[in-house]
């Protein structure tokens, strides 16, 4: 392609961090193929299909066919060197992308014109928003557009709250665009499949097009530019450089997303957005200025991906803010834990190159720092600088119990499980002391899939799994006195002890209460802090099979043998008393209700209505959401049985960009038949 002079000189100095962000199946990673091929950086593209790209690296990316984790990639583009993040697309993977944005200087979001992925660009247009980080709209998969790429604008337009600013618009050449107009350098170019395009003259109907799309551009530029308003008003053609510094500095400012279009497959388009990135994308000076950095102290960098490697132990991917870092150089996270790294590498996909430094701007890995975490902000100096950011995850929504099939890896499991959780904190580890279980709670069913690939294949521990138990609990309706007596004589110093105890039902919600009203010493009282822990384990598992909750216990009256009785002779009467007594209590069995909060496009609102009722939910409100336009949030009252793969239903329903929070609420009776499967299946599984 021929070079041109437009802006020469202007190319800020410094290493840039480029964020490839946009919906699942967008075509980011082939978008970062062609980048690197058209760089010179590789000598030809892979595909995905292929499973040969420098992104998606790993083998459960290529199992699938999707990107799970960021991929980094370092190049030179015309003496400028760039990192380029490849961020997943998946809303099951989006806190990799989450936790990268804070230290990028600009983001590429990759889409295409299909309305069923508008949901999912709109999440991820919102996180830049929220950031203030400028942002390019690449239109991909232009050789496929069946529609204008002016009626495409209008559909992604909800998606941003500023305006999408159209770069450039397509030729065509009957039903195919052959190539682009760039509207900002007033050239036309046409697409040649794996080479660098071809300029040519613009005459006819193309060349009235260029000029009504090129003032339809400088008229949304104008808004911001007084001096560019009174020239278009004066039909004044303005200064290319004119143009060029307003759309370098609306970007900047957040006041403008400018699109572009292409091909990534056919390394169409890749090099005018390379040299957009080039000129106009911000400096490390001002993303640091922007985060807030404070450089007095020493070199600041930013923790943005934790990975452990099976041979190289720990590596914490990271932008260098300002200073300089080295090998060596030991780094102070916000706590002020100190560490000591232990090697730094370039990286291109899983290939590592060893350095001696990284400077400002650059984004390298670093080996071993053992107390940094995704998120951190790392310090080379006395003292330890404040966080930049708080990148909190997503509360998880789906949940699978794991244990070790061999029970001589639970500790190794365990151990596994928190370098699982360290790479990713979207994933929690619940540990139930009363289930004896342990439950991992992702984002959705291919994340707890890799999950479970990655502790197998990376760990060597094989999981067997189950649906983690519900929190069915019994109570009961009906108070009584009942008596418990424990006599063992068997030679020797026997067993005795003899207690009563009342049991009444508490309110819901109340738990557990222990008195005693003994008179006349019938019990001593060293005795009775006994009774009470065998009432308690006879509450443990009621005659339905599960733990009593809102139940008072008194002690009333009992005996004792001056040679026979002990703690655990009364402990075992307090046992036998509650076990006794609870079936003639009228025994109900409860299930825990949660609060469900469901955020939802509107035009599913309604299946989501369907799919809470189908679940035995009772529906409270439905909201739009606040400064989000076409979503709702629907809140409901959901048994927590019916909590379990909700998710799937959800995202199915909202083009898998929905999702919920839930709390607990009360505990509420089954009763029926119901209530019949739950007792029959727990006892069949106690068997």
């Amino acid at each position: 392609m021929a070079q041109d002079s437009t802006n020469q000189g202007r190319s800020p100095h410094g290493p840039r961090c480029i964020a490839l962000v946009g919906p699942f199946q967008s075509g980011k990673t082939s978008l970062l193929e062609a980048i690197l091929a058209r760089s010179g950086t590789i000598p030809r593209m892979g595909s995905v299909e292929a499973g040969n790209t420098v992104g998606d690296s790993g083998p459960e990316a290529r199992q699938h066919r999707m990107s799970i984790d960021i991929t980094a990639a370092t190049l030179n583009f015309m003496d400028d060197n760039y990192t380029f993040l490849d961020c997943p697309g998946s809303v099951e993977f989006i806190h990799d992308m989450r936790a990268a944005l804070p230290a990028i200087d600009a983001a590429v979001v990759v889409c295409e014109a299909d309305e069923r992925k508008m949901p999912q660009l709109q999440l991820i247009m919102r996180e830049l928003e929220d950031l203030a980080i400028p942002r390019f709209l690449f239109l991909n998969k232009i050789d496929k557009a069946d529609r204008r790429v002016r009626d495409t604008l209008r559909i992604l337009q909800p998606a941003s709250r500023m305006p999408l600013v159209l770069r450039q618009i397509p030729i065509w050449n009957g039903d195919i665009i052959s190539g682009f107009v760039d509207l900002a350098l007033e050239r036309a170019f046409v697409y040649r499949e794996h080479m660098p395009s071809e300029i040519i003259e613009l005459n006819g109907g193309d060349l009235d097009r260029e000029k009504e799309a090129r003032f339809t551009m400088l008229e949304k530029l104008a808004d911001h530019d007084d001096k560019l308003m009174e020239q278009l008003l004066e039909d004044v053609p303005p200064p290319r450089d004119l143009v060029f510094d307003d759309l370098a500095r609306e970007l900047r400012e957040g006041l403008i997303c400018p699109v572009f279009i292409g091909s990534a497959t056919r390394e169409n388009g890749v090099m005018r957005l390379l040299k957009a990135l080039r000129h106009e994308a911000p400096t490390v000076a001002e993303t640091a200025q922007r985060l807030g950095v404070r450089p007095a102290g020493g070199a600041v960098a930013y923790a943005v991906k934790t990975t452990h490697t099976q041979h190289g132990g720990k590596l914490s991917l990271t932008r260098v803010l300002c200073g300089q870092i080295g090998d060596g150089t030991t780094l102070l996270s916000p706590a002020g834990e100190a560490g000591r790294i232990s090697g730094v590498f370039t990286l291109m996909g899983a290939q590592q190159t060893k350095r001696a430094s990284a400077g400002a701007g650059e984004t390298v890995a670093l080996g071993k720092l053992e107390h940094a975490t995704t998120g951190d902000t790392l310090t080379a100096g006395k003292a330890a600088h404040p966080a930049l950011v708080n990148v909190v995850p997503s509360p998880p929504v789906l949940a699978t119990a794991v244990a070790a099939k061999d029970r001589k890896d639970d500790v190794k499991l365990g151990q596994a499980l928190l370098r699982l959780n360290e790479e990713d904190p979207s994933l929690t580890v619940i540990h139930h002391p009363e289930t004896h279980e342990v439950v991992l709670w992702g984002q959705g069913e291919m994340h707890l899939r890799v999950a479970v690939e990655r502790l197998r294949d990376r760990f060597g521990v094989v999981l067997e799994q189950h649906q983690p138990t519900v929190g069915y609990r019994e109570t009961i309706r009906k108070p009584i006195t009942q008596r418990g007596r424990h006599k063992k004589q068997s030679g020797g110093h026997g067993q005795f002890g003899d207690v009563v105890l009342e049991l009444k039902p508490l309110p819901r919600g109340a738990g557990f209460s222990f008195d005693e009203r003994i008179t006349g010493g019938v019990v001593p009282r060293n005795y009775i802090p006994a009774v009470e822990e065998g009432v308690i384990d006879g509450l443990k598992f009621g005659p339905l099979g599960f733990p009593v909750i809102d139940v008072a216990v008194s002690l009333i009256d009992g005996s004792f043998h001056t040679v026979d009785s002990s703690d655990l002779a009364f402990r075992t009467a307090g046992r036998i008393g509650v076990s006794e007594g609870l079936p003639h209590c009228q025994p109900v069995l409860l299930e825990p209700i949660h609060t469900v909060e469901i955020v939802c496009t509107s035009d599913a609102t309604a299946k989501i209505n369907a799919i809470l009722s189908g679940r035995r939910g009772q529906i409270l409100s439905f909201d739009t959401r606040e400064s989000w336009p076409g979503w709702d949030i629907v809140r409901a009252m959901l048994p927590e049985a019916e909590i379990g793969n909700l998710i799937v239903e959800v995202r199915s329903a909202t083009a898998g960009a929905g999702t919920f929070t839930c709390t607990f609420d009360h505990m509420a009776e089954v009763t029926g038949r119901a209530a019949e499967q739950i007792i029959a299946a727990r006892r069949s599984a106690a068997a």
